[in-house]
Order: structure tokens, then sequence, then C-alpha cells
């Protein structure tokens, strides 16, 4: 078998290795229940995920009536994130084909990371309460070098491959967060259609498109 050509490949978290919109939605409807605010439907908080909690909640309030003050709204994103790490993996999962995919990788010797913008410690329960934490060589948080460096800069994918060594480097996402992430940081990025894309996949900016997991090794392997 030919030498796989990335010794490391990187991963968003929502919307990308985990379908989380349920336990998001859970979290955020709790916010608009607290500012008497009618509760959004699972499926289409899908279409309000990306860039972390902050814009989530915004965009929530933006469709249920409208912007409210900053310190109220410093009150119910405190009572978002409090209620969601506690409820941070009722529903959450690996989407479709993940842990045969991540087995996939291990078996190649593929040092696993995961770089997301959700805070680094409800990362790293959220895969602590799956029984995923031991296959990461490093969990980065939108919060890990302080949210003025969070993706799209480049900043977390510099400190991924600085955590993980020497090889050749990937990026899988699902939104222009990601992809401009990669792009900044020079890394090729393949999109995934099934996460909480904020532009069809195709005009995301990627350099391939998997529509299952059971692509990306062979997509990986044609880069």
């Amino acid at each position: 078998m030919d030498k796989f050509p990335f010794q490391i490949v990187g991963f968003d978290l929502d919307g990308t290795l985990l379908d989380s919109h349920g336990d998001l939605a859970h979290a955020v409807n709790h916010a608009l229940a607290l500012e008497g605010r009618a509760a959004i439907p699972a499926a289409e908080v899908r279409d309000l995920i990306g860039g972390g909690a902050k814009p989530m909640l915004e965009k929530a309030l933006n469709v249920t009536g409208g912007a409210v003050p900053e310190a109220r709204f410093d009150e119910l994103h405190r009572a978002l994130l409090a209620f969601y790490e506690e409820h941070i993996a009722v529903e959450t999962r690996l989407f479709p084909g993940g842990e045969a995919m991540l087995d996939g990788l291990a078996a190649r010797g593929v040092k696993v990371a995961v770089v997301t913008n959700k805070i680094e410690r409800f990362a790293v329960k959220i895969f602590k309460e799956l029984g995923l934490t031991d296959r990461f060589v490093t969990v980065i948080g939108g919060d890990t070098l302080g949210r003025d460096r969070a993706k799209p800069k480049p900043d977390l994918l510099h400190l991924m491959l600085e955590r993980a060594g020497a090889g050749r480097a990937a990026y899988v996402g699902d939104t222009t967060y990601d992809t401009g992430a990669a792009a900044a940081a020079g890394l090729p990025c393949v999109a995934v259609s099934f996460g909480f894309n904020d532009l069809p996949s195709a005009q995301l900016g990627a350099a391939a498109v998997i529509d299952h997991f059971d692509e990306l090794i062979p997509v990986l392997e044609r880069l």
C-alpha cells in the first residue's frame, strides 16, 4: 500500500465530526424561553450554527423577535452555555461512518486533531462522554488562544500543527469558518455536505466535498 499522503488530519467538531444540533437546539431554546420567545425547531437550529455560541444566539434572537440589549444578551448567553454544559452529549453522536473513518486513519498512522470554535472545555467534555478522547492528539477550542484568534483566522490550525508535530496536514470542516482558516493556514480542506453548511457545500471553497465519511480517506489519497 502506498504511503498515506497526510500524517495529520484536523477536524472541525459541530457539523463535521459530530451531529450536535439536537443538544445545541435545546440550549438555544432554553435561552429563548428565558426571554419569553418561541422555541425554534431543532431542524431549523442547524441553519444557525457556526462560529460559536454567541453568533448562534444572535441569529436565534433575530428570527424570534429581534436583538436584546447587550447586558441581557450576556445573561442569555451565560444561561445557554450553562444549560449546554449540563446536557452536552444527550443526542450528540458521530456522523454516520465516523467511527470507521477514524479507525481507518488510525490504521494508517495518521494523527487526528480537533480544531473547533466551541469552547475548549466543552469539546473536551463531549469527547470524554462519548468515549472518543483517546482518538485525538489534541483538542483545540475557539477560546484556547483567545476569541480574537478563532477561525476563520489561521491561528488555531497553526497551533494544531505545532502540537501534532511534523507531517503534511489536511483539515475537514463544514463552513466558511473552516475553509477560510484552512486557506489562511495553507492547508487543503475537505468539506462535508452533511454538516451545518453556511453556504452550499460546493461554494465553500474546499479542495473537495464529501457526502459521507466513507469517502474521506479515498479523497485524501487523491489530494
